[in-house]
Parts: structure tokens; sequence; C-alpha cells
């Protein structure tokens, strides 16, 4: 595969069995975004789903992949770039997304989830497959050496349930990292009630511009003073990964109301 699409093909049978047996896919509809040459569509296939859409951009393997599953009538799939594409519309009610995603445009696509317009989404899970770093992150929880912006987007709107180390030897072209499957559902109940998680990303982009200096100065960039005195939980002279999650969703809310 053309290097600039970031993507590694995932070679190793026992590790694609195990990722697609996470979870009951029989009569449910899937999606697979980075589908590559499809060693993960076929056993998906394998376990009887009612319907399968496949997002593919390389052009040659989506090609491949029409020809591959031509004969499989509830197989589509979709020749298209993953950020551009509008995936929020043809997610059905209670579907499941599953994803060997390429490197350098995850967080990305996981952003995008993060970011759609209906909560909760037709989404019943989401199981993608990360460089082990970048999962570490987007699972971590407060307080951990690993927690940061992605941490508190993610915690927002997903619950956390399973991961799966994967070595680079599982991999072909082999990486030189190992990955992560994560198993993501979205929370169905959000006891803060931010209207656009763009003004959180916002957020947590300006307090976390400085990552080793205190928020007291950032913080006056989102809120005036009276706001920032409003929150008693808030204390200025620590560095934005000591902040609670929870500090940020109020910090959120009271920006938009500003």
């Amino acid at each position: 595969m053309k290097k600039s699409l970031g993507q590694n093909f995932l070679i190793d049978p026992n590790v694609i069995r195990k990722i697609v047996n996470i979870i009951d896919i029989k009569k449910k509809d899937v999606i697979e975004i980075g589908p590559g040459r499809g060693a993960i569509t076929e056993e998906i296939i394998k376990k009887k789903p009612n319907s399968l859409l496949l997002i593919e951009k390389d052009d040659k393997l989506f090609y491949e992949l029409q020809l591959k599953f031509k004969k499989n009538k509830n197989v589509k799939v979709f020749h298209a770039d993953i950020l551009k594409f509008d995936l929020e519309k043809i997610i059905k009610k209670n579907s499941i997304i599953f994803g060997n995603l390429p490197y350098n445009i995850s967080s990305q696509i996981l952003v995008k989830i993060l970011r759609f317009k209906q909560w909760p989404p037709n989404l019943n899970d989401i199981i993608f497959m990360f460089q082990k770093e970048l999962a570490d992150k987007i699972i971590a929880v407060y307080p951990s050496p690993n927690y940061g912006r992605i941490s508190i987007l993610s915690n927002y709107r997903l619950n956390f349930i399973k991961k799966i180390l994967v070595s680079a030897n599982c991999f072909y072209p082999k990486p030189k990292v190992n990955s992560m499957v994560v198993h993501l559902k979205p929370k169905k109940e959000i006891s803060f009630k931010i209207k656009k998680i763009t003004n959180l990303e916002k957020v947590t982009n300006t307090l976390f511009s400085n990552k080793r200096k205190m928020i007291n100065k950032n913080i006056k960039k989102l809120l005036s003073q009276n706001k920032i005195q409003s929150l008693p939980d808030l204390q200025l002279n620590l560095r934005p990964a000591n902040l609670k999650p929870e500090i940020y969703y109020k910090i959120t809310e009271l920006f938009e109301k500003s």
C-alpha cells in the first residue's frame, strides 16, 4: 500500500479472530474503516452480519475489495476518504464499527465520531486499532501519566470496555511500534450539558497549549474573572494534566454561556 496512507496490514489470523470475536455481530449492521486487503472483512463475513459497509480510500485496494466480495450481496464498498466521508449519515441503528486505522489519521477519525451531531448516535460499539501510545492516551483516566486532551474528549462521550495488545510482528509491513485494539461504547447519558463538543476541544486546546505551566494565565482566555471565581473546584496553580475531566466539562459549560 502507498506509504502516504500509513497503513499496515494485519496478517495474524489468531489476532484477527480475537478482534472480531470481541462482540457478537450476527445479524447486526457493521461498518469497517480501512479494510485494506480484507483480512478482518473475511472474518466479519463468517459471523453473518446483516450488512457490511467497507470504506477504503486507496484506489487499488478499493477495486480489489469490490472484486473479492462481489458475490456477497450484503457487502457494499465505498471508495472514499474517511475524513471527508459523511459517516454519520450511513450508520444504521445499533451499528458496530471496526477499523484497523492508519496511524497518521487515527486520532482524527476518533474525533470525527465524537463530533457526531446526534448523541447518543446510532452506533452501539466502536472497535478500533490504534498505535499503542495513542490508545493508552485515549483510555487514560485521571490521574495517570497518559492522561491528557484526547482522554478528556473521549471520556466525555465514550465508555472504555476492553483492550487487546497487538505486537508489531502481527503486521505487514512491520511497524516500529506495537498496536492496541480498543473497544469503546458511546455513552447513553451524559451528566454535563455541553452544546458543542468543538467547544470542549477549544477549552482543552487552550489549557494544554502550555502543558508544563499553571493554568492561571490561559484560563483567562476562556472565562471572565467572575466565571473563574464561580468554580470553587478550580485551582489556578495546577497544570492542565492535574485537572479532573469534570473540571474541563464545567469550564466548557461556562465558556458556552459567555
